[in-house]
């Protein structure tokens, strides 16, 4: 998508929650790049520097249309501050941390909480609409294997033993459209991406592209886990937000944002061998037997929530959003490339 293609309505002033992070860097600079005034949230000012760099990395002149307030998903404080004089809210704000919490509710309390604060200042400031960041982790979750495709009229399960950070999504996401419900305020419209790839603007980097970065650096050399994923370039996310923002059939909606159906892990070494050639030497060639990875998760909390994963591959359906958004993705395909090259051009490949 061009600055020519962004949906054509008045420049307006548009918050972006989590500024700092991989998508709200993206989606701040993609407002930008639209013609509109930003002004991002970050937890403390000084990180205001970290959102001007990422800013600059995508290849976007702010000028003085880029401003920061300090608001910490924790807290109230702030939040009224950063709505006033707002015309949209992009909350793309959540906590992810590398490790799985010993108690889920330090994800799913500030999710949830996070989420609510900003609906309410919304409301508060009379903001035009606003656009949650939820996943496809609150849509596809909970259920046996199969060879259903999820749509967004789908739910994860709750009743199910769900990771942490998978449960604090469809919490947060539930608690939202109660809360539009039952109180009002300006009209919500929520989107559910899947793993999240693309250019990296920094060294800081998310969890889907340390992903990339460990199979290009031989930590699954061994074999690649039998694990599925759907995937879907961070600047078409960004994008994705502007249309909701701005499309009048995007109000009271939730739209799967992915670029297509999900693929393997190997699926995904094997497009990276295809498309970097000898860059790609020690992506893996095989699949990873599961009892290593059952024997290695036994020392290692973070595998341990891909053990029930092993093997279900998630089938989607994200045709909502090109039909009714005119959302237009990169392919799967160029989302893990452009990864893996930035990742490259950062000198984190060796």
């Amino acid at each position: 998508m061009t600055e020519t293609d962004y949906p054509h309505i008045p420049a307006a002033t548009v918050l972006v929650t989590g500024g700092s992070g991989f998508l709200g860097g993206h989606t701040v600079a993609r407002a930008l790049a639209a013609g509109h005034t930003v002004r991002a949230t970050v937890r403390k000012l000084d990180r205001a520097d970290v959102v001007r760099e990422l800013v600059s990395a995508a290849g976007v002149a702010p000028g003085d249309r880029l401003s920061f307030v300090e608001a910490d998903l924790t807290a109230d404080d702030g939040w009224a501050d950063a709505a006033r004089g707002v015309d949209f809210m992009l909350h793309t704000a959540s906590p992810f941390p590398p490790l799985p919490p010993e108690d889920e509710d330090e994800l799913i309390v500030p999710a949830r909480d996070g989420t609510l604060r900003v609906l309410r200042a919304a409301r508060g400031a009379g903001v035009k609409r606003v656009v949650v960041t939820s996943s496809f982790g609150a849509i596809g979750y909970g259920h046996p294997a199969s060879e259903y495709v999820y749509t967004e009229a789908d739910w994860s399960n709750l009743d199910a033993d769900l990771a942490p950070y998978i449960k604090s999504k469809t919490v947060a996401e539930r608690a939202a459209w109660n809360l539009v419900e039952r109180d009002g305020g300006p009209p919500l419209a929520v989107l559910n991406p899947v793993g999240i790839f693309g250019p990296a603007l920094g060294p800081d980097l998310s969890s889907s592209l340390g992903l990339v970065l460990a199979l290009l650096t031989g930590a699954m050399q061994a074999g690649a886990p039998r694990l599925s994923f759907g995937a879907v370039d961070v600047r078409d996310v960004a994008d994705l937000h502007l249309l909701a923002m701005a499309h009048p059939a995007a109000a009271g909606e939730r739209f799967i944002a992915s670029a297509g159906d999900a693929i393997s892990l190997l699926d995904a070494a094997e497009i990276l061998r295809s498309r970097l050639g000898d860059r790609a030497a020690l992506v893996p060639t095989t699949e990873l037997d599961d009892a290593i990875l059952r024997a290695a998760a036994e020392s290692n909390p973070g595998l341990r929530n891909e053990i029930p994963e092993l093997g279900n591959r998630r089938h989607l359906d994200a045709g909502k959003a090109k039909r009714v958004l005119g959302w237009q993705p990169r392919s799967t395909e160029d989302a893990l490339t452009s990864s893996a090259e930035s990742l490259i051009a950062l000198g984190l490949v060796q």
